[in-house]
């Protein structure tokens, strides 16, 4: 389990600029995510409210929220492993969607929740500008070792 007092957060040293290679060609792209910031134990990306993220109602649709906290756990999950012995994949993400936004960016910050050996669940809070919630949302990742690469010694 992920206790700040014991252990960095992030594996090696990633920078921003890592995380925005990862997204190139990617859905992410495609929507306009852009990511702000890595923090200590956080990260932090904005999603434009536009054509390509509004439902036909003409607001923020909730599944291009869901795109951004998968985005924001599922990437901080692969920031948090060794890339030469494991891999992530999100398992489960709930949404709930509390205030409506019709243009402008909403802001996702990504902190986690648990960092297991198998699982890492991260908590995902999405705000508008003004910083009013927009959804909160919480992302389970599984940690997957990669075919023939030596297991992950167990933590203390």
């Amino acid at each position: 389990m992920y206790d700040p007092a014991r252990m960095a957060l992030w594996f090696g040293n990633p920078t921003l600029e890592a995380v925005a290679r990862k997204a190139r060609g990617t859905m992410v792209e495609h929507v306009g995510i852009e990511f702000l910031e890595l923090g200590a134990d956080s990260l932090r990306a904005r999603l434009p409210v536009d054509a390509r993220t509004r439902q036909p109602y003409g607001i923020l649709h909730g599944g291009a929220s869901a795109v951004l906290a998968e985005t924001l756990g599922s990437i901080a999950s692969s920031l948090v492993v060794d890339p030469a012995r494991q891999r992530v994949a999100g398992i489960e993400i709930n949404c709930n969607h509390v205030r409506s936004v019709a243009s402008g960016w909403v802001l996702g910050t990504c902190r986690p929740l648990h960092l297991g050996r198998t699982l890492h669940v991260w908590d995902i809070r999405i705000e508008d500008e003004a910083g009013r919630l927009t959804c909160i949302s919480r992302l389970t990742v599984a940690v997957l070792p990669l075919p023939g690469a030596a297991p992950v010694p167990p933590s203390d």
